[in-house]
């Protein structure tokens, strides 16, 4: 009964795909059991997005579509492309990929949107895509020709960029690893190849993704565990010089209510911290527990709202705490501000770095994003 339930299509959300489309005049074509927006849409502008721009999305309920979908997404930054895989009932299969114009958008997507509820019990799961684009054609024949193969390969499928053959023990006939310009190219390719050179050239070939590939320099791929010589020691704030005078008495309009126990938090919703009544003033007040915010800004950001009520500088105390299977880093943060008896604090993720300045610097920027969420969500 269950099984069939699930089956059954919601029609007041198709109708409402069906508004949102009429009202918005987005296009989304059907192509080999996805449906795709943009790629580019009509209103892009910029380069066409290179590596590591695209997250993957899973566990949509499989009632909701791109109008619920695209504006979520869509919020963090432009939209290059957006694919919500469907099948052949209407619904949804459950998973989705957005690829933006940047790697720093594709990392604010997972940060900002990882375990959105986008209805009560439905929390997305968003990471980086792996955007798979090496595929090997393996029991080619001994004959076979690099500059051949290229014409014959671009002939039958499209986003061919460059093929290499390899050949001795253990490998029958020839084997080929073809390059894809994209990771929806070569999962279309993989489709059709081997039926295609068995009717075209009576060949019997295999076909299957590249396991393993070398990253380039521009690409580096994120590892499960970050080697010991990027886990940062933790920062402390400067000691207090012994002649110093001590903090003022709190001022009356930052009075804290007592503290909850730490949160854990992926700056959506705040972290467990005290909050000033009142943000800075402005024309109008954020919408929703997110709030836009430049993740390059935020350190600058939170200091210029520390002066605005008449506090000091915060003081940033980051301690790393693990690696996530997913391949994010794991920090606990502490953001004390002087004049507020109470710290902020909580948890962030972020991506791994080259370098242990790198991955301090992100995590200050996390951290001081979700310490301003809290102060403009209240």
């Amino acid at each position: 009964m269950e099984t069939k339930r699930s089956q059954v299509l919601n029609l007041e959300r198709l109708k409402a795909l069906e508004i949102w489309q009429n009202k918005t005049n987005v296009k989304l074509t059907q192509v080999n059991g996805q449906r795709k927006y943009g790629g580019p849409p009509e209103v892009w502008e910029g380069p066409t997005p290179g590596a590591r721009c695209e997250v993957f999305i899973s566990q949509i309920p499989r009632d909701a579509y791109e109008d619920l979908l695209i504006p979520l997404f869509s919020s963090v930054g432009p939209l290059w492309e957006f694919r919500l895989m469907m099948n052949f009932s209407g619904q949804n299969r459950g998973f989705a990929y957005a690829k933006y114009g940047s790697p720093t958008l594709a990392c604010d997507a997972i940060r900002l949107l990882h375990g959105h509820a986008l209805e009560p019990g439905a929390h997305l799961s968003i990471r980086r895509s792996t955007e798979k684009r090496h595929l090997c054609l393996g029991e080619l024949p001994l004959s076979t020709r690099r500059e051949e193969l290229i014409q014959v390969l671009r002939g039958l499928t499209e986003g061919v960029e460059g093929v290499s053959l390899k050949a001795g023990p253990g490998i029958q006939g020839v084997l080929a690893v073809v390059i894809f310009s994209s990771h929806h190219a070569a999962s279309m390719a993989k489709k059709i190849l081997v039926e295609a050179f068995k009717r075209r050239f009576a060949l019997t070939v295999s076909i299957k993704w590249q396991l393993s590939v070398k990253p380039s320099k521009e690409d580096p791929a994120s590892p499960q565990r970050p080697p010991k010589s990027l886990l940062p020691s933790p920062v402390k704030p400067p000691r207090r010089p012994p002649n110093a005078p001590q903090p003022s008495v709190l001022p009356p309009r930052l009075v804290q209510p007592p503290s909850a126990p730490p949160g854990f938090c992926r700056a959506v919703g705040g972290p467990t911290a005290p909050q000033p009544p009142h943000p800075p003033c402005s024309s109008s007040s954020p919408q929703g527990p997110l709030i836009t915010v430049e993740p390059t800004s935020s350190v600058l950001l939170l200091h210029k709202v520390c002066e605005v009520f008449g506090c000091g500088q915060p003081l940033y105390e980051l301690h790393y705490s693990h690696a996530g299977s997913d391949g994010f880093l794991y920090f606990n943060y502490r953001v004390r501000v002087p004049g507020v008896i109470v710290p902020f604090t909580g948890l962030v993720t972020i991506l791994p770095g080259p370098t242990d300045a790198t991955l301090q610097e992100e995590a200050r920027r996390a951290a001081a994003q979700q310490v301003l969420q809290a102060i403009y969500k209240h």
